[in-house]
Order: structure tokens, then sequence, then C-alpha cells
């Protein structure tokens, strides 16, 4: 007999109470594409509003083999071991093909997962990285309505992911390794443009000293890269999350960070601008699935299509086309 799914109050009571179970219900809801489903979400998410914003919002990045998840799980442990309530949303663009199961991200957090003031979760993409950015948002918020003080956001892939997760965090850590080669400069120099703070991982054996050794390369770096925000210049750690050590550093960093950008104003300038960008990107989206829904438009739009790939049709004038068809239509 399959369980009755709660209802819209029983999901906001649910995570209102901290309950771990519900939190999940809410947020497989919210990340559902079905009308039914998404109108309910807006219903929940309405009735939570008031009471999100009260978590430290981190995001967590960095090049391949870095470590990140061994590192968010570290963290994790000692963020609950202070008492706080932690968690952790993990994005990855490429899930809707690689399954991205939850399954998957315990079994890399097997610590942390067991910790009852603990909360792990994965993203999926739903196709897109608009998808990714939009349901992690709404996850976040669902997880502060819930208690959750400091949230966690991992990126798993590297690439649009950075910057999505930027946007929506109030401080971007980046993770780094000692010799990692020339082939990844292009992304480093990426990463280090949206840094807030940097980490070279794995500093510990045989590697302590070259990772010191690129912690003041990547200082360097940054002064010519990143001039910083609001006079807080971005600073470069070293830790080692096998270890556990340099961690308790690193977030005392993270703190220190949040205590300038609170004292000057910029946290919630900020979490301000994200609001806004949020709102466009949602509007964007919106009028993109209009677009393509237009029964007209969609007669239109192979001829257009064609055109544009015959090069007889310039593509700004085919997208004035769309544009004139959809608003003449909806007048």
């Amino acid at each position: 007999m399959a369980l009755q799914r709660p209802s819209p109050q029983q999901l906001i009571d649910g995570v209102l109470a901290g309950e771990r179970p519900l939190l999940a219900r809410a947020i497989t809801l919210v990340e559902s594409t079905l009308p039914a489903h998404q109108a309910q979400a807006s219903e929940i998410l309405t009735a939570l509003m008031p009471h999100t914003g009260g978590a430290h919002r981190v995001g967590i990045t960095g090049v391949p083999g870095v470590g990140k998840s061994t590192f968010v799980e570290a963290l994790g442990m000692r963020l609950v071991g202070q008492g706080h309530k932690v968690a952790v949303l993990a994005v990855d663009p490429s899930s809707s093909r690689t399954g991205g199961s939850i399954l998957g991200d315990k079994t890399r957090m097997e610590y942390l997962s067991r910790e009852p003031a603990a909360f792990i979760r994965p993203s999926p993409s739903a196709g897109t990285l608009g998808g990714v950015a939009s349901h992690t948002r709404e996850a976040l918020l669902l997880c502060e309505a819930a208690g959750f003080d400091v949230v966690l956001v991992e990126t798993v892939g590297v690439g649009q992911s950075e910057l999505a997760v930027a946007q929506m965090t109030d401080v971007f850590l980046v993770l780094m390794l000692a010799g990692a080669g020339d082939e990844l400069q292009g992304i480093k120099r990426g990463l280090m443009e949206l840094a807030d703070a940097m980490a070279v991982n794995k500093a510990d054996g045989d590697n302590l000293r070259p990772a010191e050794r690129a912690a003041q390369t990547y200082r360097s770096a940054l002064r010519a890269l990143h001039p910083g925000q609001h006079g807080f210049k971005p600073q470069v750690r070293t830790c080692s999350a096998l270890q556990d050590t340099g961690i308790e550093e690193l977030w005392q960093l993270l703190l220190e960070h949040k205590q300038h950008q609170k004292t000057t104003g910029a946290w919630a300038t900020r979490r301000q601008s994200q609001q806004q960008q949020w709102m466009w990107q949602m509007v964007n989206e919106g009028l993109r699935a209009a677009l393509r829904a237009d029964p007209k438009l969609k007669q239109a739009l192979p001829e257009l299509q064609a055109r544009v790939l015959g090069g007889t049709l310039a593509p700004t004038r085919a997208a004035e086309e769309i544009l004139e068809r959809f608003l003449s239509e909806s007048s």
C-alpha cells in the first residue's frame, strides 16, 4: 500500500520542526517539474520565507582530485562537534547523466551522514545548469527554515556550476592542490577570480612543503587577479582534510570574512543582489518556456532556424521576429 503524500501544510510544519524525512520530501517536491507540484512548491516556499536567511551559506569548489568531499565531511564533522546544524547540498550538473544518487553522496561522507545534526542532499540538474541553480537555492532555503545554521554547497563539476554557486552563497571557498600542473591554469584563473578564500588541501606528509610553496604562489596570484571586495582581501591557507589539520583555522577565516561583510554592510548587499539575480533568472527561464510552448511559434521556428543555419537570415533578425510574433499574440 502506497504511503499517503503529505499535504503542503504538513510539509511546512515538518520542515519548521526540523524533521529530516519531511525536509527531504519538500526538496523533492520543489525539484519536480510537474505544474501541480510547482504550485505546491511555491506555496511552501512562500510560507517558509520568513524563516529563512539565518544560515551561513558556504560555497566550496576545487580542481579535480582535490578531495572536496573529504574536506566537506571533515569541516562538517567539526562544525557538528561545535554544536552547529549542518546541511550539505552537492551540485552536480552531470547528475542527469550519472544519476547523482543520494546514496553516492552519503557513501562519500560516511561519518557525517550518520550525524543527527547533519543533512546531505545532491541537487539534480534536470538537464540544465539553470535547473541546478534554481533547485539548489530552493533546497538551501528549505534547509534554513528547518534550522540548519550552516549550509555547505559543494560543486562536483568544474565549469559554470562554480559561478552559479558563488551567486547563491555568502562566501566562496576554492580548494587547490600543490603541483596540479600547467594544464589547469585556465581553470585556476577562473576559480581564483571568484574566490573569497582559498585552501591548498592534502598538506600532509611529503606534500606539506610543496603545499606551503603552492599557497605562497596562490597568494601572489590572488594579489594580481583579485582586488578583494569591501576591503577584504582573499587569503590562502593550507589544510589536510584526511588528517583534519588546518580545518579549524580555515573555518575561522570564513568567520572573519562573515564578520567583515556584516560590519561593512556587504553581507546584506550580496544577498539582495543574489535575490534579484534569482528573480530575473526565473523570469528568463519562464519566458523561454513560454516561447517554446507557443503553438504558432512552434510552427514558425523550424523555418526560422533553417534560414539561420542556411545563412539567409541573421540570428539577430530571427530573434526579433520570434519576439515580435510572441508579443503580438500576447497583447
